[in-house]
């Protein structure tokens, strides 16, 4: 694995970032898993209650991590009865410390290992090596990636970024005969000439995803076997293993075994499970008995469990899943999206285990899009838990100027507004009176211009309120309009079409102009201050309505506003009315659907009538959905949208990945606009591979994404929100 120095700034991070977008054979690999992935995994959880199994997993967890002191102590009793050497490491270094001496005490000197992402996390491999130790890798990825000097790109396959010809290549070198790139005869090479290391080994170390408190019994899940080989073949065998891999009992082990393999890989089952409950029968040793130790390793897992917050970290069983269904890692994998663990729960970790210096540029990796926590084995919320590490570090090491002066914007919110009412003026020289920027302003980069960004609206929607609100003698309901920032001042046109079916479906409507910014933004800067302060102002702002609902037609602010006011606002407002405000919050899709046709659109079934007809003819265009990730993933809402659609007179079509992210994220596509530019190409490719006219979505963030992308690369496609599609007011061209 390159190294990463503490001084590297984010602009040199995110070079060495954009670099790998050039490795085509990563990114063609990278897809290929991403969408296997994802089918596997449904089959392997198929006639099963995922949800139910994945919460046993995150209960039993939570409690092993409180119970853990009392759990050690069983744990260390019962393995010093089976003869079992047992040792606690505070720190990374104390537990290459008590393995080296391990070996120097049992005049050991060639050394077997089997994956281990905790060795990585210890840098055990150079430590060994320096003081004089042969270490060879077992696991097939693992010593690939050994013998070309790099750590692991994933933490159950580590050397998915690495092509059949590359390790051919890599064995010619090793076995000085040219090999060929079946992969058989790879396989076969790989064998020979690790048999000869098992049989030589004095010393196996492996690592443990389970160590079973009331039996000492560690447990192993592999593929390949190897594992099996370095705990039997030779005389001494260490286990290295954190803390938080201690649980009650063996039925508590089988049930995070029923979920690991079929989260990290979709298998069912791995080829391999092994229990050992002490040291094997070897009868070249005195005693008769192989030596046996196992490392309990801490370092800071004992203040991460005392973390309220932080504590679900240790609930993870290292299934990499995070990572399969990363967007951002499906582009650049992960040798550049982590440090020594990847995915999500790396962008976490890293902070923790490898110092803030080596975390402040893998934490603002990150697009927000919650696949993480949907597909995670033990329901860590990570994109929560990145967003406060990165506010964390900010507090730490102080806050850059950028986030500062946006954190100063966004809490005064008639300060914001006025700037973004003075933007519009100023931006007409690069407009030239079109719907978006002809060219950036120098303090752009180039590389920014991979989409036709949008202009500010002349009039935003709250000064056109007045006129449009509906007057309603008789209205079926009352509810409130939460705008946010980027609907109210660059595409009020969508809040409009929202009025007009809302008016139609006799819904009184009120917008309160004391709201602002759902405070998102803030929270993606790593300024939880401004957060907060804007999430009262909100709540604030909604006093005094008396409104069933508030509805937001922006994916984004729903989830946001569901999901982080409560933590944000606790013990500055009343918790009734943070509840009464968090229940009230519902999306646009949900509520037309949910009260279509009786109350929003009676009769329902005519909506037909009202499809745009610029957009097909007789409204039997092709419309395709993409999903935002705060509508299916934060707030749950999949079918509505689509139903809606349908109902809409036009021919709906679905794409392959319509949940997955379109690479915006916010700030994301500020830092790292190389990457968001590929994830929005394979999203807008996906749009296409449907056929369809319209791609449809419920988020300004995607609309801003989707459509400035398909403008700039001068695709036959128009992006639109739904309440366009469904008022009838869909633009006939990108103008």
């Amino acid at each position: 694995m390159e190294k990463k120095t503490s001084q590297e700034t984010l602009k040199a991070y995110r070079k060495r970032i954009d670099t790998a977008l050039d490795n085509d054979f990563l990114r063609t690999a990278m897809d290929r898993f991403a969408v296997a992935y994802k089918e596997g995994r449904k089959n392997a959880f198929k006639d099963m209650d995922t949800d139910d199994l994945i919460e046993q997993v995150a209960i039993l967890k939570k409690k092993a991590i409180e119970n853990r002191t009392a759990l050690l102590e069983e744990f260390t009793f019962q393995a010093e009865k089976k003869g079992i050497q047992v040792h606690m490491a505070a720190d990374a270094q104390e537990a290459n410390n008590i393995i080296s001496h391990i070996g120097k005490a049992a005049n050991c000197q060639k050394v077997i290992k089997s994956k281990s992402m905790t060795a990585e996390e210890t840098h055990l491999n150079p430590w060994l090596e320096n003081r004089g130790f042969k270490v060879t890798e077992t696991d097939l990825g693992e010593w690939i990636v050994q013998l070309r000097h790099e750590g692991p790109s994933h933490m159950v396959m580590p050397a998915i970024h690495l092509s059949r010809y590359q390790v051919a290549d890599l064995f010619s070198q090793v076995t000085d005969s040219r090999q060929d790139a079946k992969i058989e005869g790879l396989v076969k090479v790989a064998r020979s000439t690790l048999r000869d290391n098992f049989i030589e080994a004095d010393m196996g170390i492996t690592g443990a995803n389970f160590l079973i408190a009331k039996t000492a019994t560690m447990g192993l899940v592999t593929n390949e076997g190897n594992a099996r080989l370095a705990t039997t073949l030779p005389r001494v065998h260490v286990v290295l293993a954190g803390i938080d891999k201690i649980l009650p009992s063996l039925e508590d082990a089988l049930k995070v075994a029923r979920v690991l393999p079929r989260n990290a890989t979709g298998q069912q089952l791995t080829s391999y499970v092994t229990w050992i409950t002490g040291p094997s029968q070897c009868t070249s040793m005195e005693t008769d008995k192989r030596e046996m130790h196992i490392v309990l390793l801490d370092n800071g897992r004992s203040a991460i469990a005392d973390d309220p917050l932080f504590s679900q970290v240790l609930h993870c069983v290292r299934c990499g899943a995070c990572a399969n269904v990363c967007p951002v890692y499906r582009m650049v994998g992960g040798h550049q999206m982590g440090h020594i663990y990847i995915g999500a729960i790396g962008l976490i970790t890293t902070y923790f285990f490898h110092g803030r210096e080596n975390a402040r540029n893998l934490v603002q990796n990150c697009t927000n899009c919650g696949a993480c926590k949907a597909v995670c084995a033990a329901n860590i919320d990570l994109p929560r838990l990145i967003k406060e590490v990165h506010a964390r570090i900010q507090d730490e090491e102080g806050h850059p100027l950028k986030s500062l002066l946006l954190a100063k914007v966004l809490k005064n919110r008639k300060l914001f507004h006025g700037l973004l009412r003075s933007a519009s003026l100023a931006q007409v020289p690069v407009t030239g009176n079109t719907p978006y920027l002809r060219h950036l302003p120098m303090v752009f980069s180039n590389e920014h211009n991979f989409r036709a960004l949008p202009a500010i609206a002349k009039v935003p929607f709250r000064d056109r309120w007045k006129k449009l609100k509906p007057r309603i003698d008789k209205p079926a309901m009352k509810i409130i309009l939460f705008s946010g920032c980027v609907q109210d001042f660059v595409y009020p046109e969508q809040l409009e079409a929202a009025v007009k079916l809302f008016k139609k479906g006799s819904v009184d409507v009120e917008f309160p102009m004391g709201q602002s910014c759902c405070g998102l933004p803030a929270m993606m800067m790593g300024e939880k201050e401004a957060a907060r302060d804007v999430a009262i102002q909100n709540v604030k702002a909604m006093r005094g309505f008396n409104a069933q609902w508030i509805v937001t037609l922006c994916a984004s602010c729903a989830s946001h506003l569901t999901h982080a006011t409560r933590d944000l606002t606790k013990g500055f407002l009343p918790d009734k009315e943070i509840k009464d405000f968090i229940q009230r919050i519902i999306p646009f899709s949900d509520f037309i659907n949910r009260f279509a046709p009786e109350t929003v659109l009676p009769g329902g079934k005519d909506l037909a009538s009202h499809a745009p007809k610029a957009v097909s003819t007789a409204g039997k265009g092709k419309v395709t959905w993409h999903s935002p990730c705060h509508l299916c993933r934060g707030m749950g809402v999949r079918n509505a949208p689509k139903d809606l659609i349908a109902a809409s007179g036009q021919t709906f079509v679905q794409a392959e990945e319509e949940e997955t992210c379109c690479g915006f994220g916010g700030s994301f596509s500020a830092n790292f606009p190389a990457v968001s530019r590929e994830i929005l190409t394979r999203k807008l490719d996906d749009a296409e591979n449907t056929g369809a006219e319209l791609l449809v979505t419920e988020c300004p963030g995607c609309v801003l994404q989707l459509r400035g992308g398909a403008v700039n690369q001068e695709r036959n496609l128009k992006v639109s929100h739904l309440a366009e599609l469904l008022a009838g007011t869909v633009k006939t061209s990108s103008d």
